[in-house]
């Protein structure tokens, strides 16, 4: 029932890493690896050692797919905000070079949102 209502709040919660590595097994590249999934209902974002891939089943089959790439080296900056006692959710922001508004995704109250932005620092910092 708890993933129930995550998924009608449109909060992320985490996904195992070869779940998320099957899904992407014709799309990731040589030496690329999955270091990091959540998922909402059908939806995903994927953090690899090479980039940001999200996720998007579309229609009522979920036959049509988009994907969506962001190398490392285009981000610019990003933001982490932590759950908060009566705040049930954590957030992403991710600011893209060339554009103006902020990729922004929910996660769930408990999701180590820390960890996520630990994660995007250290392809930001030592690339």
């Amino acid at each position: 029932m708890k993933n129930f209502l995550n998924n009608l709040t449109g909060n992320m919660s985490e996904s195992t890493v070869n779940e998320a590595a099957g899904k992407l097994k014709d799309l990731l590249v040589s030496n690329e690896t999955v270091e990091k999934a959540f998922k909402i209902f059908r939806d995903s974002i994927v953090f690899t050692n090479l980039r940001i891939i999200l996720i998007d089943v579309q229609g009522v089959t979920g036959s049509k797919v988009s994907y969506y790439s962001i190398p490392y080296k285009s981000i610019v900056s990003y933001e982490i905000e932590t759950a908060g006692t009566l705040d049930l959710d954590a957030e992403l922001k991710i600011y893209i070079s060339g554009q103006a508004e902020p990729l922004k995704k929910e996660f769930k109250k408990g999701s180590n949102i820390k960890e996520v932005g630990q994660l995007i620092g250290e392809h930001l910092l030592h690339a």
